[in-house]
């Protein structure tokens, strides 16, 4: 049982006055909150809670307690509807009008102001559309996390697939995301396991298998002969693509943040931005003449290697390169579709097929080991989820031995 009620605090202030405070009581526990009202202790009526009529704005002020009681006993009646395990902490964050850490869109907050302090804005930008469909489907109401059940996650995947028409990928991404935030909110004591939805027998998330499609080595030999006017964007584009191939599928943003100062005695020294994890690698020949191409620029645009970003004027802000890089990325992939067009190519190609690329190459030729480190993989387990999808080698040879029977 929870109770609220006005008091005079008997720790006297340095005038002599005495603070006025809203007095809440949980399970024999007690917290206050201080309403900035102070008053003589002789103009205080501790029988009937209220300011005695000899204070000289005794009305206005006994208005302002009841205003402020009646507020904290609603808040108290809804938390006891909505969740009866309520918190005395919890209480007191909601009368105290503080962030409602407690409610799923509250750890939103917290969750996303997180991102943003680690300057990872590519995550930002592609998590923020998921909590912003979960509140449109719940009409921009907040939710506490006992509310959030199999059967409104159930409702919610039919919206962003029936409604928004999204890919099964990208609906098994946003509920992943919401699954994310009720674990955090576990973790910080501010939802319950008993209410968890997902697992098995509940809400069950199975990523659908994508068919991971990389050019074979007589497409790589084609695109690297392909006559194709250096004057052109398409030149530019089958260079920073051929470069990524080059060094085991170089994720784009790094290939277009790459400096001259990363480059050592023909080796690589760079960072990846994804997971700030360090790479070292030699310089193969066939890099060694991209590169030989962009030493006019060397000196220019920040010392960047491939002029994409050189007019971009202030690297510190983490939002503008990263909006740069995006768009510098699509203006890449689009030449890639027309180059794509030229070959016949019946398969993708962007900068990211770059990766599958060399994966599907490589395929049984490199041990898996090394492949961790060429993909900087923090666990091997990771490589080999994703190298298996392009390993058909001992399929391929199981099937011919079953039907090669001549």
């Amino acid at each position: 049982m929870a109770s609220a009620k006005i008091i005079l605090r008997r720790k006297k202030n340095k005038d002599g006055t005495f603070p006025l405070a809203l007095r809440l009581t949980k399970d024999r526990q007690t917290t206050y909150i201080y309403l900035g009202k102070n008053i003589q202790e002789k103009e205080w009526d501790g029988t009937s809670h209220r300011v005695k009529s000899n204070h000289p704005n005794s009305k206005r002020l006994n208005n302002f307690l009841l205003k402020r009681l009646a507020q904290a006993n609603d808040l108290l009646l809804e938390l006891e509807v909505q969740q009866p395990d309520f918190t005395l902490q919890q209480l007191k964050d909601r009368i105290a009008n503080k962030k409602n850490i407690d409610t799923f869109f509250g750890q939103v907050d917290i969750y996303l102001e997180t991102l943003q302090t680690a300057e990872q804005w590519n995550r930002l930008t592609a998590e923020q559309p998921a909590f912003n469909h979960f509140r449109r489907f719940l009409k921009s109401r907040d939710i506490l996390f006992h509310d959030i059940s199999v059967q409104l996650l159930e409702r919610f995947k039919a919206y962003l697939k029936g409604g928004l028409k999204v890919s099964e990928r990208t609906a098994v991404n946003y509920l992943i995301l919401i699954r994310t935030i009720y674990n955090r909110a576990i973790k910080a004591g501010v939802a319950k396991q008993a209410y968890y939805p997902f697992g098995k027998d509940k809400f069950r998330i199975k990523r659908p298998e994508s068919q991971k499609i990389g050019l074979d080595k007589e497409e790589v030999t084609a695109l690297e002969q392909l006559d194709i006017d250096p004057t052109t964007y398409e030149y530019e584009a089958r260079n920073r693509w051929l470069f990524s191939f080059y060094f085991a599928g170089m994720r784009a943003s790094d290939v277009l943040l790459l400096r001259w100062d990363d480059i050592q005695n023909d080796r690589l020294y760079y960072v990846m931005q994804k997971n700030d994890k360090p790479l070292s690698l030699k310089i193969p020949e066939k890099a060694l003449r991209i590169l030989e191409q962009y030493q006019p620029l060397r000196g220019q645009g920040n010392g960047l290697v491939f002029p994409e970003l050189h007019n971009v004027a202030d690297f510190d802000d983490k939002i503008a390169v990263q909006k740069k890089i995006k768009y510098r990325i699509q203006r890449i992939n689009k030449a890639l579709k027309r180059i794509a067009t030229r070959m016949e190519l019946t398969k993708p190609l962007t900068m990211h097929i770059a990766r599958h690329t060399f994966a599907t190459i490589s395929g049984d030729r490199i041990p898996v080991q090394k492949l961790q480190q060429l993909y900087r993989h923090s666990s091997i387990q990771t490589t080999i989820g994703y190298q298996k999808a392009f390993m058909y080698k001992s399929v391929d040879d199981a099937l011919d031995a079953v039907l090669d029977w001549d």
